[in-house]
C-alpha cells in the first residue's frame, strides 16, 4: 500500500499530537508522585506506622482505608505515600553522583585524547561489564543493610552510562570550527570545555539521566525487596512489596499490588521522558547538521 504525501503528512500530524499527550501524562504522573512523597505527613490519612490487627488485611475502601491494610493493619496508602519519599531520593542521589563522575570523565576523556583517553574508556568498559545489581549485594555484605553503600556503589556503577555518552558527543562537538575559534581567540582549554563545549553536551546528559533514574529505581527496589537496603521501620516500594508475600498467598494482593504498580509507572514515565528528550536532541542535533 503506497501513501500519498498528503497521507504522509496527516500521519505525522497525528504522531505530533500523541507524543505531547504522552508527555504532559508521563510529566503529570511524576509530579504527582513526587508532591506526594514530599507532602506525605501532611496528606497521608494514617501514620505509616499504625498498627491495628482488628483491620489486618482489609480490602481497599474498609473504613477509610482507600487502599486497604497490610497483613499488620498498616494503612497501605500512608505507606505507599511516604514510601515514595525514599523511593525517589535513593534513585535521584545516585543520578547525581554518577552524573558529576561520569560528565568529568567523559569531558576529560574527549579533550586529552590519547593514552588518558584510551584509559579512562577501558576503565568504563570494565565498570560497565559488571552486573550493578552485583556489586550493590556485594557492597551490602561489606558495610551491611542501608542505602549509603548502594547509592555510591550504584553511582560508580552508573558512571560509565552517561561518561561514555557524554564522551561520545564532546568528540563530535570538538570537531566543529565554533570551539577553534575560540582557542585562537586566547580561550583556555578549561573555560573552552566549561563554558562552551559543556552547554552543548548538557542536554545528552539529562536525557541519559533520566533513564539512568529508571534503572537505580528498580535496583535499589529490588534491593530492599531483598531485605538489603531500607531497614525497619522505614519504608520504601520495594520492602513493601517484599512484605506483603504472605498477603499474597492469603488472597490479599493489594498491599503488595499497589507499591507495585507505583514503581511500574514511575519507572515507565521516567523512560517516557528520557526517551522523549533523546529523540528531540536527535532531531534538533540532525537538523543543525
Amino acid at each position: 500500500m503506497t501513501l500519498t504525501i498528503p497521507r504522509l503528512r496527516a500521519k505525522a500530524a497525528r504522531g505530533r499530537r500523541r507524543r505531547p499527550l504522552t508527555l504532559v501524562l508521563a510529566t503529570a504522573f511524576l509530579v504527582l508522585v513526587a508532591a506526594m512523597g514530599l507532602l506525605a505527613p501532611v496528606l497521608a490519612p494514617h501514620s505509616p506506622d499504625e498498627t491495628s490487627l482488628l483491620n489486618a488485611l482489609a480490602p481497599p475502601g474498609t473504613e477509610g482505608h482507600w487502599l486497604g491494610t497490610d497483613s499488620t493493619g498498616r494503612d497501605v496508602l500512608s505507606r505507599v505515600m511516604h514510601g515514595a519519599r525514599l523511593s525517589l531520593l535513593a534513585p535521584l542521589g545516585v543520578v547525581l553522583l554518577s552524573l558529576v563522575l561520569g560528565t568529568a570523565i567523559g569531558l576529560l576523556a574527549a579533550r586529552a585524547g590519547g593514552w588518558v583517553d584510551a584509559v579512562l574508556s577501558r576503565g568504563m568498559d570494565i565498570v560497565f561489564a559488571f552486573p550493578s545489581l552485583l556489586l550493590v549485594i556485594l557492597s551490602v555484605a561489606v558495610f551491611g543493610p542501608g542505602l549509603t553503600a548502594p547509592i555510591c556503589v550504584l553511582a560508580i556503577a552508573y558512571t560509565p552510562f552517561i561518561g561514555r555518552v557524554v564522551r561520545s558527543v564532546a568528540i563530535q562537538e570538538g570537531a566543529r570550527p565554533y570551539l577553534e575559534s575560540y582557542r585562537v581567540m586566547g580561550f583556555g582549554e578549561l573555560r573552552v570545555t566549561l563554558r562552551h563545549l559543556l552547554p552543548n553536551v548538557l542536554p545528552v546528559i539529562i536525557a541519559q539521566s533520566a533513564l539512568s533514574f529508571g534503572y537505580a529505581l528498580v535496583d535499589l527496589a529490588s534491593l530492599s525487596y531483598l531485605g538489603l537496603g531500607v531497614r525497619p521501620p522505614d519504608a520504601d516500594w520495594g520492602s513493601m512489596i517484599s512484605q506483603a508475600q504472605s498477603a499474597i498467598l492469603q488472597g490479599s494482593p493489594w498491599s503488595g499490588l499497589m507499591p507495585g504498580i507505583a514503581v511500574l509507572l514511575t519507572v515507565v514515565c521516567v523512560n517516557l521522558l528520557g526517551e522523549h528528550l533523546g529523540g528531540s536532541i536527535s532531531g534538533k542535533r540532525s537538523e543543525e547538521t
